[in-house]
């Protein structure tokens, strides 16, 4: 009987975690190499950032396992805030108004802000975040996205620090969820 190598066996038993919840995932990045690319971006910001105290912001909820790994990686001063996004849709006769807020708010005034975002798609709520905190006069302000979806976007947002670009493709796990499952699963995958 042949043995199976360890890695299959472990993919094996997540997609039956996974399948419990009454889906299947085909896995798209890998666990390594989330790790792998994680200490890359943070020793990029190191660098960026030596001699500062870093303030950064985590755009909630699908960010929020990607900015723990990263902020363990860093080695620079680091100060975690968390903003949550609120869209809010109306009519004024025969114009639609969208109304986008963060809260908290967070004190961006002096300081060396990096915005983390688990997904940057069109980039409208968080052009509006980073125009609200650039009001504010910050030191610096950067953007660190796991995943970068360029051509998907509607706004000219600059990603200082990606951590991958993919296209058409809509994923779950590492903290991205799909109708608030699959959070947990510690690789990118999609929905089969």
């Amino acid at each position: 009987m042949k043995k199976r190598p360890v890695s299959a066996r472990r993919k094996r038993s997540v997609a039956t975690r996974v399948a419990g919840l009454g889906a299947r995932v085909r896995m798209v990045v890998s666990e390594k190499d989330i790790r792998k690319r994680v200490r890359e971006l943070a020793r990029q910001i190191n660098r960026d950032y030596a001699e500062k105290t870093l303030h950064v912001v985590g755009i909630m909820e699908d960010s929020f396992v990607f900015m723990a790994d990263l902020v363990r990686a860093l080695t620079v001063p680091v100060i975690c805030h968390f903003v949550l996004y609120q869209v809010r849709d109306s009519d004024s006769g025969a114009v639609a108004i969208r109304e986008i807020s963060y809260h908290p708010p967070v004190d961006a005034a002096g300081k060396d802000l990096l915005l983390v975002d688990g997904v940057l798609q069109s980039g409208i709520t968080l052009d509006h975040l980073c125009r609200t905190l650039l009001a504010k006069e910050p030191a610096s302000l950067r953007i660190v996205a796991l995943l970068d979806k360029a051509d998907e976007r509607n706004t000219d947002v600059p990603v200082d620090y990606a951590g991958f670009r993919l296209s058409g493709r809509f994923l779950v796990g590492y903290g991205l969820g799909y109708q608030e499952q699959f959070r947990n699963l510690p690789f990118l995958a999609r929905l089969a």
